[in-house]
């Protein structure tokens, strides 16, 4: 508990920490899986891969040759189908509205599609609080390379001082760690509360609410 700090920036994850999207990205998953002649994939095994770049995904069902039309298909359809079961995890716009309130800059970076991030964050009203949402093939990088980070923070002008990660993956800690950040988790995506810690998460949280009563309770006795 003592190792929260009220951040001086606060870069998000967006899937499974402040959306659940996983119904709807599995069924495009196994729809474009299917239509190229293969097995239906395993659900549990496609939603413990996300936050995971597409191809890494893809890669675990789909032969090389196949990647790079999968990875076509699915980034034409998903568009299509993905505010069906689209669902804010509770707490979410409250804490992000309490950042914003104290002008802590914020930013969402994301291994899903850049394109497809910014249509979510706009449509569900996050863009007006959080200036930046950086996805993949926006850049060179992917998380969790510090080049991704480090990228994202000249953006914010920001340095790496005070700077914290808010994820639900081993990826958003590796992120954070490869960066010299810290990474506070909670478990509404794939991953236990043991599995987070486990992977080096400073802390970790079933859900959003809780981490923000403990911002709050930090802003408050300050």
């Amino acid at each position: 508990m003592n190792e929260i700090i009220l951040p001086k920036a606060v870069l998000w994850d967006l899937d499974g920490t402040l959306i659940d999207q996983t119904t709807s990205i599995i069924e495009c998953y196994t729809e474009v899986i299917s239509s190229l002649g293969y097995t239906r994939p395993d659900p549990n095994q496609i939603r413990r891969s996300l936050g995971e770049p597409m191809i890494s995904t893809m890669q675990l069902f789909v032969e090389a040759e196949h990647l790079e039309d999968s990875c076509k298909i699915f980034r034409k359809r998903f568009p299509e189908m993905m505010l069906e079961d689209l669902i804010v995890l509770p707490g979410a716009e409250k804490l992000v509205k309490w950042f914003a309130d104290r002008d802590i800059p914020q930013a969402i970076l994301t291994n899903k599609h850049g394109e497809t991030a910014r249509m979510i964050s706009n449509h569900l009203g996050f863009s007006k609080n959080i200036s930046i949402c950086i996805g993949n093939e926006d850049t060179a990088w992917n998380k969790p390379q510090p080049e991704l980070t480090n990228y994202v923070l000249k953006l914010l002008k920001c340095s790496v001082d005070a700077v914290i990660v808010i994820g639900d993956s081993p990826t958003d800690i590796k992120t954070a760690k490869l960066a010299g950040i810290v990474c506070h988790c909670v478990s509404t995506g794939a991953h236990s509360i043991e599995e987070l810690h486990y992977a080096g998460a400073v802390t970790a949280h079933q859900s959003l609410e809780q981490l923000s009563a403990i911002f709050e309770s930090i802003s408050s006795s300050n």
